[in-house]
């Protein structure tokens, strides 16, 4: 074969080899595709949620992805130009013009590996870019020319979709930084305390320096910033680094005002949601929360929470949780849980009874030993300080809140008519019936959140009207419900506001006491597990409840030096210069001035439904009482012994008061008059018991089972 024909044989072999390689070499680097700008930017979701109070205020952050913590994407011209020039000088000096690639750098990078020189590298800010985009270009180990060829390519195809000033952008947003940071945002905040638009040259030559590792120790990240801020003396770099690697100034930008709200209201990445809370009143209420805490200090109680409403728009101002400090159970809401609510139910019950009628302000309640017949047994009511009073007005039982004779007003109300007017004021937590709890409701033995009492004493407030409390700003009010008779309302704030007549159980000087018109109701719960105080002015109402959310009994604590100084630290705070005022005297109400013989109670001016003002009050007689049945107890369960005659186990039907003319129906069928004395023959089931009036109207009525 000639020489010419063999050389061409060769070059076509070469040539075709070369194709091959090249092919191989093309699909051996092929990049994954790069997303558009757009995509990417639509794409980024923060890590965290924020909350916000009325004015647009930062309260609180919420970590709602936990996979990287980023915040917000920055645009580019919110991140300050001393950062932006000094990383593009320490990372890519010929970024601005070269084409996703720096052949220059390559160059120089090649010449440095074969003589043995030092390079600065030839890795662009593009294919970085390339690298936080698609991951599998810089695969731990895959450091070869293969895969670097892969992010050369990758970097020119962005260059060829992107602006300079988007992939810096994108740069600063998607680059990887100490600890779970990313992105520039997250790393201004948690490590300079700053926003990006607010670091300076210090903060930027400590920025770029911490690229190359993030990691690095506060002594090697010094000296690396020293080189990139080409300072003559490092000194002040060196302390700055040593600040930023202790992580001190994470906390500028989430000041953890309302943690417990946050995990309530946020649970999206990326949401915002701008609250009713005043950042002012939340504070006052965190500061006066947390010094009371400490001065107990965390072996009498480790945990409170404190609720301030708007009483005309039912805005919640403020609501904490918890302040952390000994706190065993930190994380627990102590603004939501349900706890007992102790001797605060109490109002609502004395505002029963008066509107109906039954009682007044000044009718005598016996404050002295009863048993009761429950269908669980004897139950035995005791006050607080295990003593008794004898007769006592209900504005002295309620202001000096004795446990007694609010059971005896229950008796005369109905447990089941004051747990239904306990769920439409709002205590959604009681979910079973009155025969549940018994007369023990009188005593607070349900379970109650401070949001519940906060909107049920705001009602009393806003004289009997209730609507439904909000957090969201903007929210509507809802349409207001006439729960109580505006006067009955009126009378039993004036009760809770009486500090004369809470002197005897309080002193003349309790935390209760402020300078200017407040009504207020404390609360023990059994145990000594939960304190509450609970009041409100004309514009304001105020819950506090201290206790240990785990449970554990409080120690040598009560309602005064309990939850009532933070009661009175948040209500001085709410008027600083604008004092409670007194509510004005609504339609249906007279004033008349009494005395009250046979109690220890002083004359004085009272107030009364229309109607029903009297100028003495005394204990009336067993016949002018109100009528109704007294055994059988309603609950009650009753057991046939099978060793007996059944018309030996009949059941005897007392009644108490008045009653000629009045009739017995048992189970829908006429049992005979009232007075004439009744006894059942039970058959086994559920029954029901009625007394009517001569008109046929129902007075009293009671459930029992026979088994």
């Amino acid at each position: 074969m000639p020489a010419k024909r063999r050389w061409k044989d060769i070059l076509a072999w070469l040539a075709l080899a070369a194709l091959i390689l090249a092919t191989a070499a093309h699909l051996l680097t092929r990049p994954p595709t790069m997303p558009a700008y757009e995509t990417v930017r639509a794409g980024w979701k923060p890590s965290e949620a924020w909350l916000y109070d009325r004015d647009g205020r930062l309260l609180d952050s919420e970590r709602v992805d936990f996979e990287r913590r980023r915040l917000a994407w920055v645009p580019l011209k919110d991140i300050s130009p001393d950062v932006r020039n000094t990383v593009v000088a320490a990372e890519d000096h010929r970024f601005w013009s070269h084409g996703g690639v720096d052949w220059l750098a390559i160059a120089s990078a090649t010449k440095a590996r074969w003589t043995g020189g030092r390079s600065r590298g030839a890795s662009t800010l593009p294919m970085q870019l390339a690298a936080f985009l698609a991951p599998e270009l810089a695969q731990p180990g895959q450091r070869g020319w293969l895969a670097k060829i892969r992010q050369m390519r990758a970097a020119q195809a962005l260059a060829g979709e992107w602006t300079h000033e988007q992939m810096l952008e994108a740069y600063f947003n998607l680059l990887p930084l100490r600890g779970e940071a990313q992105g520039i945002g997250a790393g201004a905040q948690s490590l300079f305390g700053k926003t990006p638009a607010e670091m300076n040259r210090t903060d930027a030559a400590l920025f770029a320096g911490l690229l190359p590792n993030p990691a690095a120790s506060a002594e090697m990240l010094g000296k690396r910033a020293c080189r990139i801020a080409k300072a003559a003396d490092c000194t002040a770099i060196d302390a700055a680094a040593a600040t930023l690697v202790s992580g001190e100034r994470a906390t500028r930008f989430d000041p953890g005002l309302a943690p417990h709200l946050a995990t309530r209201m946020l649970d999206k990445p990326g949401k915002r949601v701008t609250t009713t809370i005043d950042r002012r009143i939340q504070t006052a209420a965190i500061v006066a929360l947390r010094r009371q805490l400490a001065g107990l200090g965390a072996t009498r109680v480790r945990d409170g929470a404190v609720v301030v409403l708007d009483n005309a728009t039912g805005e919640v101002l403020a609501y904490v949780g918890g302040v952390g400090l000994k706190s065993t159970a930190a994380e627990v809401d102590g603004a939501n849980a349900p706890r007992q609510a102790g001797s605060t139910l109490k109002p609502h019950l004395y505002a029963q009874v008066i509107e109906h009628g039954w009682l007044t302000a000044a009718s005598i309640l016996d404050d002295s030993p009863v048993q009761l017949d429950t269908a669980s047994g004897l139950y035995v009511p005791r006050n607080y300080d295990h003593s008794f009073k004898g007769p006592v007005s209900v504005r002295h039982a309620l202001a000096s809140s004795l446990n007694v004779p609010a059971v005896r007003a229950l008796v005369i109300d109905d447990v089941q008519e004051f747990r239904d007017r306990l769920w439409v004021l709002g205590y959604h937590s009681l979910v079973e019936d009155g025969e549940y709890y018994g007369f023990s409701l009188a005593l607070g033995s349900a379970e109650v959140s401070l949001v519940e009492q906060a909107n049920a004493f705001r009602t009393l407030a806003n004289q009997g009207r209730w609507t439904p409390v909000h957090f969201r700003k903007g929210e509507p009010a809802g349409e207001p419900r006439q729960i109580v008779r505006p006067a009955a309302a009126f009378i039993v704030g004036d009760i809770l506001a009486d500090a004369s007549a809470r002197a005897d159980a309080f002193g003349a000087d309790s935390a209760l006491r402020l300078p200017f018109w407040a009504a207020a109701k404390t609360g023990t719960s059994k145990g000594m597990r939960d304190n509450w105080c609970v009041g409100f002015t004309d514009r304001y109402t105020v819950a506090v409840w201290v206790g240990n959310l785990e449970g554990d009994s409080m120690r040598a604590v009560s309602g005064t030096s309990g939850a009532a100084p933070v009661w009175r630290d948040v209500m001085m705070a709410l008027h600083a210069g604008n004092p409670g005022k007194p509510p004005k005297m609504p339609e249906g109400v007279e004033a008349r001035r009494i005395s009250l013989p046979g109690t220890r109670e002083p004359p004085r001016r009272e107030y009364f439904l229309t109607g029903t003002a009297q100028s003495e009050m005394a204990a009336a007689p067993q016949a002018a009482r109100r009528p109704r049945i007294t055994s059988p107890v309603s609950g009650s369960v009753y057991a046939l012994d099978p060793d007996i005659p059944i018309d030996r186990q009949r059941l005897a039907v007392i009644v108490s008061g008045d009653v000629p003319g009045y009739r017995l129906i048992l189970d829908k069928r006429v049992l005979g008059d009232a007075d004439g004395g009744q006894q059942i023959l039970p058959r086994p089931g559920i029954h029901m018991l009625t007394l009517v009036d001569p008109g046929g109207k129902p007075i009293d009525r009671v459930r029992f089972t026979v088994r």
